[in-house]
């Protein structure tokens, strides 16, 4: 009787070691936006910005941030939406490709994971969040699937380096249109 006993909490914690040695964790998505401007932040948790999306609803904290964009609701839930039909084949290939590399690179300066000094680390951060946010997303991807998908808890958004870029371009729209349609034309002929 006391072999058996012996032999079952043995088999207990060899089985305890087991899966303990044997588990990994999953990646959990981006729970919250932190938005860098100068030396004030502001946090909005990703779950009311996908709130607002979908049904126009935020927090009295979102509606502050997005009132000072000077843009409407109906604009800003627009741009959330968009949806962007990329197959993950090509998606893999834009991400992985030369004009890629460099809109990673200047991307990472904008939006990088929370204490990453090297956009190396925000080049990988923003390429898995795209391919799994399409993969999540069955082809398409848009802001909030993004976000959903991005492999750390707190994303940061740089607002000094949004508006350099933004100098350089007339709308995000523009700038959107640009790297979704013309790289992937490209891409697709090969």
């Amino acid at each position: 009787m006391k072999k058996n006993k012996l032999l079952i909490i043995k088999t207990f914690l060899v089985l305890l070691n087991f899966q303990m040695l044997f588990y990994t964790s999953k990646v959990k998505a981006a729970d919250e936006i932190k938005i860098v401007y100068s030396i004030f932040s502001r946090t909005i948790k990703v779950d009311s910005l996908k709130t607002f999306a979908e049904k126009g609803y935020s927090t009295k904290k979102l509606k502050r941030i997005l009132k000072a964009t000077g843009s409407t609701d109906k604009e800003i839930r627009l741009v959330l939406n968009k949806d962007f039909e990329v197959p993950i084949t090509i998606a893999s290939k834009l991400v992985n490709s030369e004009i890629g590399n460099v809109f990673l690179t200047r991307l990472s300066s904008i939006i990088h994971p929370n204490r990453a000094d090297d956009e190396e680390t925000g080049k990988l951060a923003l390429r898995s969040s795209v391919i799994q946010g399409i993969n999540i997303s069955n082809g398409k991807i848009n802001l909030i699937n993004f976000f959903e998908a991005y492999p750390t808890k707190t994303v940061i958004l740089n607002v000094n380096a949004l508006g350099r870029v933004m100098n350089k371009v007339e709308s995000i729209s523009e700038l959107l249109d640009f790297f979704t349609n013309s790289p992937l034309d490209k891409i697709k002929t090969n």
